[in-house]
């Protein structure tokens, strides 16, 4: 998906790289403030981020996705009303509590719009709301009402996005930006995500800010298209969050783009944030390249590539650097037996790192080819597992990402013409600690 092959020799570095990227569109600002609060279900205190992101004037050109998990956060429920507005004006976000499912959600979601839209002067209806943190805790309300006007004070674009991408972030090790440039304008987008990732229409929080002259429908279409073959192509777990959203906004003050290259560019910023994401997920020591081809259709090559990214075997071999490939014919087979009974695989071809593993219905393996898969799969590695002091809690060595290399997985099914990319990531002792550790 990704065009770049950046590398970065500490966490300084990076900064300084996002800093570069970090430089807004027109017509947009951001603030932020950060409280201490003690959940209302738990003694345990902690500290939100209430982010804004607000535009100088309202605009109807903005364009939003949101997850299909049954049971939607508060936030999804009024975003989706939201998109029949004639215009949008702000964006709030808090990070440690999702409000999903929680007693009043959806007014104290409105309440916040209703604050924030008072002191930025517009309706509280062109005020988009946003949460994500812990699943079933209603948000402090009360505390952070009295905390909405410094995040608004703070609104400036002197640094950029950078402080948004701050704000928005819970588990991740470091906050993601991603920028395309036209002669026209710009295209800026920030994401959130660790765990629980496998989007359903759209992926955990992420906002994509544009100073570029489009309309609405045409946001819309762009946006439906970007999504479908970036953010729906990933996942880390298989776990669709109750939160998932995705934004697109337009200020309009820029000029206006080919819709061709405007299409392109919005969908690299998206598919570069889709990587980013699961570089940056829970625990994450490898990413998984999954090309599937010769498919008859999108919808088998997908699921043929997800089924291998989800494997769970398959994910734990990855992290061990274990050339364990009959964990990846397991899982291929799995998903075809179940789902497409009809597929001919009589063909089949299996590459790791380039390295032939499997064809014609055989392992094609031997010492040389074995050493050669573990070799590229360390090529591919973050970092290595830190025993833990405490013999229980694992924790990333690293808070940044050292290289944007990947484990390379070819299938080559030779049932038709088409093909796919899917993003996973392994299954490490970080993911399992973070999350047996997520609210205790």
């Amino acid at each position: 998906m990704s065009t770049t092959d950046l590398t970065f020799a500490s966490r300084d570095a990076h900064r300084t790289w996002l800093a570069g990227q970090a430089r807004l569109p027109g017509g947009f600002r951001v603030g932020v403030t950060r409280f201490a609060f003690t959940p209302a279900e738990a003694p345990k205190p902690s500290k939100m981020a209430i982010t804004v992101i607000a535009a100088d004037q309202p605009s109807k050109a903005f364009a939003a996705m949101f997850t299909k998990n049954a049971f939607p956060g508060a936030p999804v429920i009024v975003g989706r009303g939201r998109l029949a507005q004639p215009a949008l004006g702000a964006i709030v976000i808090n990070n440690k509590i999702s409000n999903v499912c929680a007693p009043g959600g959806v007014a104290d979601s409105e309440t916040l719009c209703t604050e924030a839209g008072r002191l930025l002067g517009i309706p509280a209806t062109a005020v988009l709301p946003s949460s994500t943190g812990v699943i079933g805790w209603k948000l402090p309300v009360s505390q952070m009402l009295p905390e909405l006007p410094a995040a608004v004070s703070a609104l400036s674009d002197t640094n950029g996005i950078l402080p948004a991408a701050e704000g928005i972030c819970t588990t991740d090790l470091y906050p993601k930006i991603r920028r395309a440039d036209l002669p026209q304008g710009s295209i800026v987008g920030i994401a959130k995500g660790a765990g629980m990732i496998e989007p359903n229409l759209a992926t955990m929080l992420v906002y994509i800010l544009t100073d570029l002259d489009v309309s609405r429908d045409d946001l819309r279409a762009a946006l439906a298209e970007a999504v479908g073959a970036t953010f729906n192509r990933m996942t880390i777990d298989s776990d669709t969050s109750t939160s998932d959203t995705v934004v697109a906004w337009s200020s309009g003050v820029g000029g206006k783009p080919d819709p061709a290259a405007f299409r392109a560019a919005l969908r690299q910023v998206c598919a570069d944030l889709t990587e980013d994401v699961v570089r940056n997920g829970e625990g994450v020591h490898h990413v998984m390249r999954v090309r599937v081809s010769g498919a008859p259709d999108a919808a088998t090559a997908v699921s043929i590539g997800k089924s291998i990214a989800n494997s769970p075997l398959f994910q734990c071999a990855v992290c061990g650097n274990d050339p364990n490939v009959g964990r990846l014919v397991c899982a291929i087979g799995k998903e075809a037996g179940a789902r497409f009974p009809d597929l001919d695989l009589s063909r089949l071809r299996l590459a790791v790192g380039g390295i032939e593993v499997f064809s014609d219905g055989a392992f094609r393996l031997d010492r040389e080819k074995e050493q050669a898969v573990t070799a590229h799969l360390k090529s591919a590695e973050l970092y290595a597992s830190v025993p833990p002091s405490d013999g229980l809690t694992f924790r990333p060595p690293v808070s940044w990402p050292p290289h944007e290399r990947s484990v390379v997985i070819d299938v080559e099914i030779y049932n038709g013409t088409i093909s796919a990319e899917v993003l996973g990531a392994d299954r490490t002792h970080e993911y399992i600690s973070e999350n047996a550790d997520y609210r205790s």
